[in-house]
């Protein structure tokens, strides 16, 4: 029979791998296709309105995120509250909102990320499908999976639940 090798948090760290391109997610590694231009151009027209908009959090694009004990995703765009992240990584605990820009990865994005951070408890996460011109909205994580889920068409706009007072409109 065969298996592939599972890493733990360590183990990942331990390993000759470039810095960028590679996650763990639940011991498995999966290579990231690079980003194209209209998500890199997506991400940093997100990034821009959430330093705006949130000035209050840390906002983290493309940065670790580790949910113990044997995962080290690279979300692409992260909300967080105030925290010693120059001593550890950014955790499921401290985060707002997390995002991800989905152009080729929807099934990846959907199928195995998103039930990994309902169970890590990550209150809110945005999918913003790039294909089906949508953004899909996650939250109040039970389980695997999250109690209530939408989807909202360009122009549409939305608070996220850790500032309910400012809205952010559906990007394109």
């Amino acid at each position: 029979m065969v298996r592939p090798y599972r890493f733990s948090l360590e183990g990942f760290f331990k390993l000759p791998l470039p810095e960028r391109g590679v996650e763990l997610l639940r011991g498995e590694l999966y290579r990231m296709a690079p980003i194209g231009p209209k998500p890199a151009y997506l991400l940093n027209r997100l990034n821009q309105l959430f330093l705006e908009r949130f000035p209050e959090a840390l906002v983290q694009p493309q940065g670790p995120l580790r949910i113990p004990p044997d995962t080290h995703l690279e979300p692409d765009l992260l909300l967080l509250r105030p925290g010693p992240y120059a001593k550890r990584l950014p955790s499921p605990g401290d985060v707002l909102l997390l995002v991800e820009i989905s152009e080729s990865t929807l099934d990846y994005d959907l199928g195995r990320k998103l039930p990994l951070y309902a169970q890590a408890g990550i209150p809110e996460v945005w999918v913003v499908d790039l294909t089906g011109y949508r953004l899909w909205i996650f939250r109040g994580p039970q389980g695997d999976h999250y109690r209530e889920q939408l989807w909202l068409s360009p122009g549409e706009g939305v608070a996220p639940l850790a500032f309910p007072e400012t809205t952010v409109e559906v990007p394109w």
